[in-house]
């Protein structure tokens, strides 16, 4: 029997970490593709992440309310062309509180008053190393939305960027949600699997929407 016949069920990977497979339908893909494709035009638009040792991230990003840049926060494009950041869309706080709401429940999502969005661009060779959000002054879940070409996200744990980690696939759609114990859990994308992202979406590539409480 071929297995894709089944819907992937929802699991949760660590405490306070759930994914949920297949959570945005077709039409919201297209809907979120749409604003994502506008974010990313000039100004404060999609660029290309430097750290602070001279290394470039190979995912590229456009940054929605507040502009997170290696490692802080600011209102304008202080690592790239200095315009304003653009505002975070009403279609994304709904997004995240409907998310939050169905990975973790009501009381989650009461304090999960998003006002960040991280949109980062993955081609077939873009990676992103094991990490935490931590530079929010918020401990409200982060959501995590996927569109386009499926990944594998790693997910391991708050206090150290090695084992023990659950490799998670994410496909066009899917929807992850961290918070609680698993909070500041280190996690990345150390592959993506290219021209897997459904036809009639248009993506060649990844997008990752990340959603976060900045506190500021």
């Amino acid at each position: 029997m071929d297995a894709e016949l089944f819907p992937r069920a929802r699991s949760e990977i660590a405490p306070g970490a759930v994914h949920v497979p297949d959570w945005l339908d077709a039409r919201e893909q297209r809907e979120l593709l749409d604003d994502c494709r506008d974010a990313a035009r000039p100004p404060a638009g999609l660029r290309t992440v430097r750290t602070p040792g001279g290394g470039t991230m190979t995912a590229r990003q456009v940054c929605l309310g507040w502009h997170w840049y290696p490692y802080g926060y600011a209102r304008t494009v202080v690592d790239g062309d200095g315009a304003p950041v653009k505002p975070f869309p009403v279609r994304l706080a709904e997004l995240g509180r409907r998310a939050v709401t169905e990975a973790l429940g009501e009381d989650a999502a009461r304090a999960a008053e998003h006002d960040i969005a991280l949109v980062n661009f993955y081609d077939a060779d873009a990676r992103m190393g094991m990490h935490r959000d931590s530079d929010e002054r918020s401990d409200a879940p982060v959501v995590s939305l996927s569109l386009g070409d499926t990944c594998v996200f790693r997910f391991g744990n708050p206090r150290t960027r090695t084992r023990p980690y659950t490799d998670v696939e994410l496909r066009s759609g899917d929807l992850f949600v961290f918070g609680g114990p698993s909070r500041l859990a280190y996690h990345g994308v150390p592959r993506v699997h290219a021209g897997t992202g459904p036809p009639e979406l248009g993506l060649s590539g990844r997008l990752n929407i990340t959603l976060r409480v900045s506190g500021l």
